[in-house]
């Protein structure tokens, strides 16, 4: 497995660079984790309902947050500064070749990774995604392209939470999200994720 950090990137450079590396392990190359920082922004899946946008286009433009319809899966998630957003670009076909299998191990390699911040999370069907308690801490969404997937995982770190009031997170009514620092109760950066997070894919993921 291939790590590559790319600090902060533009959502849109990002997505390019993703789909780049793809091409690369189609062709055969090492499965790749990318992991970056994205400035402000909101990325609408393929199950997106304009309602889940509470302020108009116009609003978020002024708060400084871009909006980007994707082609990855779910509703509307926020990226945004202190956030580690994680890229698995990974042929699936080497890792059971299984779609629902695939986003459940995504799920664990957060579940490990945040158990050593002493973070007790979990899984919430029917809800993808990473939860502490009924407050969503990880959000999933991906899209598979001839079995290698591309988009992946947004973790809270140290990111401010206020962000997602402006949305329905994943389309989700009624639930809450939180980060690191809020569990913790003390300042975890992306730069104290970061290892604890490729931890969790070499502990799911020991052939890759």
């Amino acid at each position: 497995m291939k790590i590559l950090d790319l600090g902060r990137m533009g959502y849109i450079d990002a997505w390019e660079r993703q789909k780049e590396i793809a091409e690369s392990v189609l062709q055969g190359a090492d499965d790749t984790l990318m992991l970056v920082e994205h400035p402000p922004v909101l990325t609408l899946g393929a199950s997106f309902h304009e309602a889940n946008l509470l302020l108009s286009r116009e609003d978020y433009a002024a708060r400084g947050v871009e909006v980007i319809t994707t082609d990855r899966g779910g509703d509307v998630t926020y990226h945004g500064p202190n956030q580690l957003v994680i890229y698995p670009i990974f042929d699936v076909s080497r890792h059971g070749k299984d779609l629902h299998r695939w986003i459940r191990d995504l799920e664990q390699t957060v579940i490990v990774a945040l158990a050593e911040f002493g973070v007790e999370s979990r899984r919430f069907p029917p809800h993808t995604g990473v939860w502490v308690g009924d407050l969503k801490i990880a959000a999933i969404g991906i899209k598979i392209r001839r079995w290698v997937s591309l988009h992946g995982i947004a973790l809270n770190c140290d990111n401010t939470l206020e962000a997602f009031e402006s949305i329905v997170p994943c389309g989700i009514q009624g639930y809450g999200v939180t980060s690191l620092t809020e569990q913790t109760g003390r300042q975890v950066g992306i730069e104290d994720a970061k290892p604890a997070v490729i931890r969790g894919f070499q502990s799911v993921f020991p052939e890759a």
